[in-house]
């Protein structure tokens, strides 16, 4: 049996905040907001996983009203996400990411941002894919306000 999933996610830039995309710093002198590292592309991550899952979103698994979660490293509520997906007996074939951002440039960082998230979640990194794209100054992202991030999870019975 296959499921499917999809996440997506936003937040503002910050000028006070690191930029985590991917589980990697980036050196880049807006971060974005949120409670956590604020990294889009994982949240949208465990979006398609728990998703696929059926197993609601990262907000309900992982409520930012919880102080526990508070600044916390996003790549630990992704193994968390992935714990919970096995736990409910499904394994992850592929996902696919895109992340949309105008600045910074994101290709030099798209092998290490694979890396870093097939080694957090265990899987092999041609299991995750991540392209980025612009929105060609169109909309917030086009303005340079925040960044995107959209995913699908494929899984299947582990």
């Amino acid at each position: 049996m296959f499921r499917i999933g999809f996440g997506y996610d936003v937040h503002a830039f910050a000028t006070d905040r690191q930029l985590w995309l991917g589980g990697i710093r980036i050196d880049y002198h807006k971060g974005l907001l949120g409670h956590s590292d604020a990294d889009v592309l994982i949240h949208a991550l465990c979006d398609a996983l728990l998703g696929a899952a059926s197993l609601r979103d990262i907000g309900y698994n992982f409520p930012d009203s919880d102080p526990a979660y508070k600044n916390i490293d996003s790549k630990i509520l992704l193994k968390r996400t992935m714990e919970l997906v096995r736990s409910n007996g499904y394994e992850l074939c592929n996902a696919d990411c895109t992340i949309c951002a105008e600045m910074p440039k994101l290709n030099p960082h798209i092998i290490a941002m694979q890396q870093v998230l097939s080694d957090t979640i265990a899987v092999q990194p041609n299991q995750i894919s991540i392209k980025a794209t612009t929105t060609e100054k169109l909309g917030f992202v086009g303005r340079e306000e925040g960044i995107a991030a959209y995913a699908v999870a494929l899984l299947t019975r582990g």
